[in-house]
């Protein structure tokens, strides 16, 4: 019986140092994170958010290894990638070196920022596959991969009808006639697009209407978002941040240039910081339950005037312009829900 006892007891101290060898390892543990984005050799780092990202998870010490697109693949039912460990500088003459290049599975990160741009096709709904491959498997993916492919950028304000100015999607051009009759001054826009791209407004009466519902349909080929025109945008498109549910309380608001209807940067519109608003507080309360639902732990929302027009899941912008004007870290903030979620998974 003592002899019994004392193999309990070994075992236990085992155990307990196992124990408080793996807590000490846990801490030591260097993070690694991977991201997934356009070719860094082509960004702004002065106006580019990943690259932000990329800033922040280096000074807490995580390893960074980068991926295009094109690098993802699966082996049976593992999710792998070609990657480069790299490091940033924020300096505009060398912001980035590639170091080894490595082939691992995705389940060897901790954590996997998703901040390739649009535009949104099947290639993009492929790699959200493999992504969530990984993402079951215990890494974060930042955002969640099925919300990826749920949650598109226009249709998605449609979820919340009490934040929006009228709104219509169809590609059959007597139903944009007819909200065209009813609301007299609209915007057409592609629900695949980003940058300003295609953006159309229409008074009616007007010319060229027909040529624009049959250039943006494709002849009917397309569904199109149509919006009642919002008059506040003169006073800007507002950018705002939420991370995981909670935004950030400045936006940058996109003003048109002079004889324009687009806010939007790449279109030549000027960039403010403002304050957000109760009304801009309350959209955000009421986005934040289904954001953290889905998993969409970094969004970006659009607000013109009173109204929600868009919601950008798939790489938000403005962090680093928002940092500038008000002394901000919101890549800072973004990685403390990071770790928040990591620590809870």
């Amino acid at each position: 019986a003592f002899i019994f006892i004392d193999i309990i007891y070994q075992a236990q101290q085992w155990l307990e140092c196992y124990y408080d060898r793996r807590i000490i390892d846990d801490e030591n543990r260097i993070m690694k994170l991977g991201i997934i984005m356009d070719p860094i050799e082509g960004i702004n780092i002065e106006k580019d958010s990943s690259f932000a990202m990329l800033l922040e998870a280096q000074s807490r010490g995580w390893e960074i290894y980068y991926m295009e697109m094109d690098d993802l693949f699966l082996v049976n039912d593992i999710p792998s990638a070609t990657t480069r460990r790299m490091t940033v500088e924020d300096e505009v003459s060398r912001w980035y070196q590639f170091h080894d290049a490595m082939t691992l599975s995705l389940f060897d990160l901790d954590v996997i920022l998703m901040r390739k741009d649009p535009p949104f096709n099947m290639e993009y709904i492929y790699s959200t596959y493999l992504l969530e491959l990984a993402h079951r498997q215990g890494t974060l993916v930042v955002n969640d991969p099925a919300s990826l492919r749920d949650a598109n950028e226009k249709l998605f304000v449609s979820w919340f009808p009490q934040c929006t100015t009228p709104t219509l999607v169809a590609r059959k051009s007597e139903h944009i006639l007819a909200f065209l009759d009813e609301h007299r001054d609209i915007i057409l826009k592609p629900l695949d697009g980003m940058g300003g791209a295609s953006i159309f407004r229409i008074q009616n009466p007007d010319q060229n209407t027909n040529v624009i519902i049959e250039t943006l349909t494709e002849n009917g080929a397309k569904h199109v978002m149509v919006q009642k025109f919002i008059p506040e945008i003169v006073h800007g498109d507002k950018r705002i941040l939420i991370i995981n549910g909670d935004p950030v309380p400045y936006a940058l608001a996109r003003i048109p240039k002079e004889g324009e209807i687009r806010g939007n940067l790449a279109a030549g519109g000027t960039a403010k910081g403002v304050e957000l608003t109760d009304r801009d507080r309350w959209i955000c309360e009421q986005l934040a339950p289904v954001l953290k639902d889905k998993g969409l732990l970094f969004v970006g929302i659009d607000v013109i005037g009173d109204y929600l027009t868009e919601i950008n899941v798939t790489s938000p912008t403005c962090i680093r312009e928002l940092d500038t004007i008000y002394n901000l870290d919101i890549a800072g903030d973004l990685m403390d829900a990071i770790e928040q979620k990591l620590a809870t998974a």
